[in-house]
């Protein structure tokens, strides 16, 4: 059952048009533990934006000051013109929202829950909920405390996009559940961008991100590291190489380049093969180069998201869990 995510209209702030998300030098500390320093985001209206981090990055903080669940040390945010602590009761209007950890009362039925969070918006048709329920294959008779997590996440996501937000903020959102239903819940994601909402998307699991979001910035450790789209960031680091030569390869060249990396030689019956790391800057000149060899093949690819991630944040990095 197909259900229409058709988002609602309402009259917002004074921010430039097409403008959803802004933050300027957004900072918060806790004491001496780290939280987020200067961020400052812009996030046009109809996208999906992926923030992709690992635990303890400062995504969920970054999330909770701007659904003013917290309070910044300095700076500003703001959704759609609305200052996110003078205006959060007209920004939760606009917006739907599932926290990293969404947890009710124990003691009500899925439907008793839902039904109770959409008379607090004012009233949902049922037969929309009904219908995003049978997409996620959520049993709506069960009490809230016999779901398994995944089942508690599909209640969540359902209370975050069954009002049909205007802005769908989403932490962590397919922790818990089966790939089918991580599948059917990025449909619906890319169902609401299509008819207009605008979507804030929190991850580590980079393949979601690569496959849903128009734009990703990297946090580390409470800091921007990188803002753009998907294709921006598959070339801000590097490609593999490997090159099979007829003979023996010619890899003096290589070795006198800056931005070579990983540079490996291996033989064969019929000559050398190189495998290396080269820079995106450096990469023409390295195909230049050995195209006066003989070559009995060439092959070169660009970084997934995830190799780019472990460039940024290294391999050995082993951020505290949390915020």
């Amino acid at each position: 059952m197909q259900t229409s995510l058709t988002p609602s209209k309402t009259v917002i702030g004074t921010d430039r048009p097409g403008r959803a998300i802004r933050t300027e030098n957004l900072t918060k500390r806790y004491g001496r533990n780290r939280g987020i320093t200067e961020l400052n985001l812009e996030i046009a209206e109809g996208e999906i934006f992926g923030f992709l981090g690992p635990n303890g990055a400062g995504k969920t903080t970054t999330i909770r000051l701007l659904m003013n669940e917290i309070h910044p040390t300095s700076g500003s945010a703001s959704i759609f013109g609305l200052d996110c602590m003078k205006d959060s009761v007209k920004i939760k209007k606009l917006t739907g929202y599932l926290p990293g950890e969404f947890m009710l009362y124990p003691g009500m039925t899925g439907a008793q829950t839902l039904k109770y969070l959409a008379s607090l918006r004012g009233g949902v048709d049922w037969k929309h909920i009904a219908g995003l329920a049978e997409r996620l294959q959520l049993d709506l008779s069960k009490k809230f405390r016999e779901y398994s997590h995944g089942n508690k996440q599909k209640v969540g996501i359902i209370q975050a996009i069954m009002h049909k937000p205007r802005l769908l903020i989403l932490d962590e959102p397919s922790n818990g559940l089966d790939p089918l239903n991580q599948h059917e819940l990025f449909n619906l994601v890319r169902e609401l961008r299509n008819e207009g909402a605008t979507v804030f998307l929190s991850s580590h699991i980079m393949s979601e991100i690569e496959s849903t979001c128009d734009r990703v910035a990297l946090i580390r450790e409470g800091k921007l590291v990188k803002v753009g789209s998907i294709g921006d960031l598959a070339d801000l680091k590097c490609h593999y190489l490997e090159i099979s030569f007829k003979g023996k390869a010619q890899t003096d060249f290589l070795r006198s380049l800056e931005g070579v990396d990983q540079l490996e030689i291996g033989e064969t019956a019929e000559g050398d093969t190189v495998r290396c790391i080269v820079s995106q800057e450096i990469l023409g000149s390295v195909v230049k180069h050995f195209a006066q060899y003989e070559i009995l093949d060439f092959v070169s690819h660009e970084p997934s998201l995830e190799n780019i991630f472990m460039d940024f944040y290294g391999k050995s990095a082993n951020l505290p869990e949390g915020r």
